[in-house]
């Protein structure tokens, strides 16, 4: 590495080992734990979590120009021997965005806690099945969502895989039968996998719109189910919200607002 420049200091959540501890050390792997993006310096590892807002944009030569701090969506750029390098910018008001240069990957709070990779070859419809008979009578949405009980699916593509499996997103995790434990596991491999085989090549101007394209109900609110036709409902929290298809997931039932009342099962 040649430089690397913050620019949003609230960002960077560690101290030591100091951000130019980097400096001339090679690039000499990548790697992924659930949603944290992991380079390795040549020993030293520089991990990124995006949140919501967060973008890596490579480049192939770096502007010569030094970042300013302030409010703008710039939280770090990487100019790595060569001439490329990368910059990691944040849009949004939230600003969540976590970078980390750490000695090993475990000195991650959010890395530590992980529970196991659903793209892990290890994580099979039992074991799958066991993190659900756990997680006792937990919506399975809130399950697939929390990163301490299943690493790497999110919001839209837990609604995804939910649509697939043809399962209600606020049933109990420990109350699905062996054969929809079955189907929600196939399910969130062959959601995930699409995903990231439509995504391999994508210039980043055309990721989101190729990942809007490609979803069957998350953000399809008001449009019909591409399965059945049915028009796809809602629910609406404080920060997010989910999407599902009432014929093919809840037996034709609406969803109620949890905000408002109780909650189908």
């Amino acid at each position: 590495m040649e430089r690397i420049e913050l620019a949003a200091f609230s960002a960077l959540k560690t101290y030591d080992p100091p951000l130019d501890a980097l400096h001339g050390r090679a690039l000499t792997g990548t790697t992924r734990r659930g949603k944290f993006i992991c380079l390795d310096f040549d020993g030293l590892w520089l991990v990124f979590h995006l949140a919501r807002g967060g973008w890596i944009k490579w480049a192939e030569t770096m502007s010569p120009t030094p970042v300013k701090p302030g409010k703008g969506p710039m939280a770090m750029r990487v100019k790595l021997s060569g001439g490329g390098g990368f910059d990691v910018t944040e849009a949004g008001t939230e600003k969540r965005l976590a970078a980390y240069v750490v000695r090993s990957l475990d000195e991650v709070p959010g890395i530590a806690r992980l529970g196991p990779d659903v793209l892990d070859a290890a994580f099979d419809a039992d074991a799958l099945g066991r993190v659900l008979h756990a997680a006792g009578n937990q919506q399975i949405k809130g399950v697939l969502t929390d990163q301490t009980l299943i690493a790497g699916v999110g919001n839209a593509y837990s609604d995804e895989a939910l649509h697939v499996a043809k399962l209600s997103p606020f049933k109990q995790a420990a109350k699905l039968s062996p054969d929809e434990v079955s189907r929600l596991h196939a399910a969130l491999r062959t959601v995930l996998t699409d995903a990231v085989a439509r995504s391999a090549g994508l210039p980043a101007a055309g990721l989101k719109s190729e990942k809007k394209s490609g979803m069957r109900v998350h953000g399809r609110a008001g449009q019909p189910c591409p399965e059945c036709g049915d028009t796809v409902r809602e629910v609406s929290f404080a920060t997010k919200s989910l999407q599902y298809c009432p014929t093919c997931q809840t037996g034709g039932k609406p969803l109620a607002d949890r905000r408002l009342s109780r909650l189908l099962k």
